[in-house]
């Protein structure tokens, strides 16, 4: 492995860009605003505190936004983006990417079946020796200081997690990659293997995280606020209402792990986790309630409500990634397996009976999916696994 194109331009892209420069790796980038990105990115290093630690900088090869410019010769694809946008960038990329050698396609975060994704491209293009990887978490806690030329890291997460297809190729990735973007520079963060992607696809984030807030934040205010100054911040400001809502939904949640872990006993799901224990495994947490997680944290206190302004006032924002990553990518999947399993799941209906209304959309009726046909109109919309062709859950557990 010579070279590595990074698919995006997210916060984890400022993250990779400098660390893995310092690597043997020659890094390349594909990004549909080239013009905004110098050669030279930096990244701080910062304690939460706001102390900086150290500054990073990391060139980049090529920079461009034509996949044939950098994804031929590339060994290792990483896309950092949102969770919807991670299909279409896949078959955009397809094909360009050489057939001749071995390739390894991965993810910072794992959410959505990012196998289905991978493995879709796979047989529509004809593509062999492929490995596909995905991060059970985001590695680290940053953010864009500078989009294009600067980011900032507080730190790794002290346990991170990775699903490897094939399974045998994790030692290698681990070395050539996976320690070199986090334990090599925080002392911390060394990864442990899934032995599945359906255990990050159902272990529990951003999809219970962020609709659970937004719905909440729309009990408690409608979503409309009148002056600026009033809107609660995302997470320093989460409330009650919205931590039972999350956990309601992590209750569904629950509901589906525990039948999947059932049927198929066979396998292991060592990290298909709740809510709760996934944030104080990977954290080395000791949180006793969902707040907690959120009260307690340091680097997530500044990060504001997604909201547009409209006649004056401040609404939640429809067209947010929260909304096309969380409901589309997020609770229609689980809703999916959990009506092929006869699972009722309560919590998880009335959040998607709310998002649909207030999205204008279509989603559930009667306690069951009917998006059949949008999913016709516009097929990179939703992540379920109906539109890989599948149409049992045996099929989705690899």
């Amino acid at each position: 492995m010579k070279s590595v194109t990074i698919i995006g331009g997210g916060n984890s892209a400022h993250v990779l860009i400098p660390l893995l420069s310092k690597t043997e790796l020659q890094v390349n980038l594909l990004t549909s605003r080239p013009k905004e990105w110098l050669q030279t990115i930096a990244l701080e290093y910062t304690l939460p505190s706001g102390e900086l630690v150290d500054t990073y900088h990391g060139r980049i090869h090529k920079i461009s936004n034509r996949p044939k410019d950098v994804i031929p010769n590339s060994d290792i694809l990483i896309l950092c983006m949102p969770v919807h946008s991670y299909r279409e960038a896949l078959h955009k990329i397809a094909p360009y990417i050489d057939r001749e050698k071995k390739r390894y396609i991965g993810t910072v975060y794992g959410q959505a079946g990012f196998n289905w994704m991978v493995e879709e491209i796979i047989q529509k293009f004809s593509i062999e020796n492929i490995t596909i990887f995905a991060f059970g978490l985001i590695p680290w806690i940053s953010r864009t200081k500078i989009y294009g030329k600067s980011g900032i890291v507080y730190g790794a997460k002290p346990v991170n997690i990775a699903a490897v297809s094939p399974f045998d190729d994790f030692p290698q990735l681990d070395n050539v990659l996976f320690d070199k973007i986090v334990h090599q520079w925080f002392h911390q963060g060394a990864f442990r293997q899934a032995n599945n992607f359906i255990s990050l696809t159902l272990s529990l984030d951003n999809q219970i995280i962020h609709t659970s807030r937004l719905y909440g934040l729309f009990l408690e205010s409608g979503g409309v606020w009148n002056k600026k100054e009033n809107i609660p911040y995302f997470y320093r400001d989460f409330s009650l209402k919205s931590a039972q809502i999350l956990q309601a939904l992590d209750d569904d949640y629950s509901l589906i792990r525990n039948k999947i872990k059932t049927l198929f006993s066979e396998k292991k799901f060592t990290y298909m986790l709740d809510y709760l224990l996934l944030d104080n495994t990977t954290n080395l947490r000791s949180n006793k309630t969902i707040l907690e997680t959120f009260q307690n944290s340091k680097t997530l206190g500044a990060i504001q409500t997604p909201v547009v302004e409209e006649n004056g006032k401040w609404v939640i924002d429809k067209k947010h990634r929260f909304f096309r990553d969380d409901i589309y990518y997020g609770l229609c999947i689980a809703k999916w397996i959990a009506q092929k399993l006869d699972l009722k799941v309560p919590h998880m209906d009335e959040v998607l009976i709310w998002a649909q209304d207030f999205l204008n959309d279509r989603i559930i009726e009667n306690e069951k999916l009917v998006i059949s046909e949008e999913m016709k109109k516009n097929p990179f919309k939703y992540g379920v696994p109906e539109v890989y062709g599948f149409s049992k859950v045996d099929q989705i557990i690899d």
